[in-house]
């Protein structure tokens, strides 16, 4: 079954990528049914919806076995795809529970332990999951899906040696498309970035009819280098080709709303994202748009989700603290705390966003010093970003 690469860790998540009132207090453990008939979750199953069918007829084949391994591991991919398409982090645990007979096992099927890696690392397990990959590269070196998300998580972690390393062997087993997308989005992250959008924007001539999925993640790596070289048009183009694809994809809604935002245009964020507020990274911009443009729903949104990062920190999950600082610089204005989670998720996670967050944290307490772990990232990858650079300015310039 095709796999999504990390686009949000979840990642990135999303990424994201990847969250959480309804669907923000769902426990993402796992949950075992009573029987098999116990309903799970209510999806829309009308004639009209590819998607929702096909989740339907997934669990229903598991359900009526749920000790075959191949019907386990394809509705846990799916959910997992749901995850990325939708980000109701609900799928996750749905993705675990499915896979329970082999989720403890030392040495699960293969299948299995490769779903196993992507939904540690979607709760930012890197370690465990990274373990996980490289016991599977070690039995197949040619595995593709578990080098691909060994190399996404490795862009997460800002170990750019090792995730050029990573594209270099995807190459042989990925379309071509997706092989320059690798190469170009590490090379974006090294002070090459000009280089980085030549390549990509030739590939995406090179290869008009390589797969959506494939297009929206050479799009989206596309638009996010140009606007971190300041060529906004070009940035927005990409953008706008990569929503013209269609697909739902929680990490693309979301670069593109913190590119208007930027931009100064909250009331196209708002249209943007309408009803789509169910994952927290959106109605995160939600609510900064409704902020920034006066829409009365603003302190509805701000409620929301202080109820979603106070149950994600009552249950441990480390996963959210990037946008738990955005939310609390922006949104509460609590520079002190926005500080301490910045720094708590740059532990864990070292994407350009999560730099931006610790250095607008930093900025905000006037504390040079808690931006220091950045700074030394960005002066050794040579990361171009201008919008960066703006706020490494702003720290040297404080007394």
């Amino acid at each position: 079954m095709p796999q999504r690469l990390a686009l949000f860790p979840l990642h990135s998540a999303l990424l994201l990528t990847a969250l959480l009132a309804a669907a923000a207090t769902a426990q993402a453990a796992p949950y075992t049914p009573t029987d098999n008939s116990q309903v799970l979750a209510n999806v829309p199953a009308r004639a009209s919806d590819p998607r929702a069918r096909e989740l339907v007829a997934l669990r229903q084949a598991w359900r009526a076995d749920p000790g075959n391994v191949d019907a386990a591991v394809r509705l846990a991919h799916r959910y997992y795809d749901e995850v990325a398409a939708e980000g109701d982090p609900r799928y996750i645990g749905y993705a675990q529970s499915a896979l329970q007979p082999w989720w403890a096992l030392p040495d699960p099927p293969v299948a299995v332990r490769v779903l196993r890696a992507m939904l540690r690392q979607f709760d930012h397990q890197f370690d465990a999951a990274l373990a996980d990959l490289d016991a599977v590269l070690r039995a197949d070196p040619g595995h593709a899906s578990a080098q691909a998300w060994r190399t996404a998580i490795l862009m997460v972690q800002a170990d750019y040696e090792g995730a050029r390393e990573g594209c270099a062997r995807m190459a042989a087993a990925a379309t071509p498309l997706t092989a320059a997308a690798c190469k170009a989005q590490v090379d974006a992250a090294t002070g090459h970035a000009e280089r980085a959008a030549t390549e990509l924007r030739a590939a995406l001539q090179s290869y008009p009819d390589a797969d959506a999925e494939s297009r929206l993640w050479a799009l989206t790596r596309l638009a996010e280098t140009e606007e971190r070289r300041g060529r906004f048009a070009a940035a927005e183009a990409a953008f706008v080709a990569a929503q013209a694809l269609g697909r739902p994809d929680v990490y693309l809604q979301a670069a593109h709303a913190d590119f208007l935002l930027d931009r100064g245009r909250p009331a196209e964020v708002l249209a943007l994202l309408q009803d789509r507020g169910r994952a927290d990274v959106l109605l995160l911009r939600l609510a900064l748009a409704a902020q920034a443009s006066g829409d009365p729903a603003a302190g509805r949104y701000r409620q929301e989700l202080a109820a979603r990062f106070e149950a994600a920190e009552l249950r441990g999950d480390a996963s959210h603290r990037k946008e738990a600082s955005r939310f609390v610089l922006a949104l509460q204005g609590d520079p002190v705390r926005a500080l301490a989670l910045a720094q708590q998720n740059y532990a864990l996670q070292r994407e350009p966003a999560d730099a931006r967050i610790l250095l607008e944290a930093a900025l905000a307490n006037r504390n040079r010093q808690a931006a220091q772990p950045a700074l030394e990232a960005i002066a050794r990858s040579g990361l171009q970003s201008m919008a960066l650079q703006a706020l490494i300015d702003q720290l040297k310039a404080l007394p």
